[in-house]
């Protein structure tokens, strides 16, 4: 089986139901999520080895985030246990004209604090294929970032192929912090994933989705993926993505779906998972691209973070079948 490391922060999730306001009642659902243990679940899903790196409390509700990867397949034996606190997110899902919200307290977290030298980078990489992180790992705190970069580095001497998903968070660090901290990781990236933001915020080119190859020019990584959203409001959205190949210089655009948002949360982990299914399962650029948006946009009809679809159900969608009626 083809094992796939992923490195980030899982957090517990506290939403209100459905579209209410937060603390509109007096009750919030508990669930997990954060971008690389969301990579992490869909690629299990996909029937992947995923093997999942992270640092929790030794307490039950560290215990019940293991746990919540576990039911899904994610392989969790190399996580760490120290640190006293789980970071926590709070996500209220936005409607028509009111944008979702989402509100973070994950100061001091056991992965901040305790990431750097947690794990042994020679063993969890042994057989490793593949290796994705995000720059959210990073910005977490000067721990967080080491981490990173030793586990990049790592990946490569394994010769795992690596993504990084851009992922800017401006409630994590500013535009100057994270070019000059992300900048430099790119060296050791062959698969880059953004949107038009993340490109201008976190590697400072204003550029659209045609310029995409200037990353590979000025950056290396010789893929370079760019997810495309049209926001018509909080509850409508056009989906799609596009992927520069730097190796055949070659452009590929893919499918659009109209996609009636029930939690975006995730939408673009799941793409970084759809693509590196889609390339280690030996699909073209083009195949591979369009597996990517369709198991994304699949992932937006799913309240929470994880994106529980089977590689199946993407290949129905990708294939077109997107009518939505009840299958018997």
């Amino acid at each position: 089986m083809t094992r796939v490391v992923t490195l980030g922060e899982i957090m517990l999730r506290l939403s209100p139901p459905g579209f209410e306001r937060l603390l509109q009642s007096p009750m919030l659902s508990a669930t997990f999520g954060g971008a690389e243990a969301n990579v992490a679940v869909s690629l299990a899903h996909f029937g992947l080895e995923s093997v999942y790196l992270t640092c929790v409390p030794a307490h039950a509700v560290g215990q019940a985030a293991i746990g919540a990867l576990a039911r899904e397949g994610v392989r969790t034996d190399f996580i760490c246990r120290r640190g006293e606190r789980l970071g926590i997110y709070f996500a209220e899902a936005g409607a028509s004209q009111r944008p979702s919200t989402v509100i973070y307290d994950r100061a001091r977290s056991s992965f901040s604090e305790s990431v750097a030298g947690a794990f042994n980078w020679a063993e969890v990489f042994t057989q490793a294929r593949w290796f994705h992180v995000s720059g959210v790992t990073p910005a977490l705190g000067p721990g967080a970032a080491q981490a990173t970069a030793a586990a990049l580095r790592a990946a490569k001497e394994a010769g795992a192929t690596v993504s990084l998903d851009l992922n800017y968070r401006h409630t994590l660090w500013t535009e100057a912090e994270a070019q000059a901290a992300m900048r430099p990781l790119l060296a050791h990236v062959d698969l880059v994933i953004g949107n038009e933001e993340d490109l201008q915020r976190v590697l400072g080119l204003a550029i659209t989705g045609v310029d995409i190859q200037r990353v590979s020019v000025e950056f290396g990584p010789r893929l370079v993926a760019v997810t495309l959203r049209e926001s018509v409001s909080a509850s409508d959205n056009g989906w799609s993505a596009v992927l520069w190949n730097a190796q055949t210089s070659t452009f590929t655009e893919s499918q659009r779906y109209s996609v009636r948002i029930v939690d975006r949360i995730g939408a673009g982990d799941s793409f970084a998972a759809g693509l590196i299914y889609g390339l280690i399962a030996g699909k073209s650029p083009d195949a591979a691209l369009r597996f990517a948006v369709a198991a994304s946009a699949l992932k937006q009809t799913i309240p929470g973070d994880f994106n529980r679809v089977s590689v199946a159900e993407v290949e129905q969608l990708a294939a077109g079948n997107a009518s939505g009626r009840v299958q018997r």
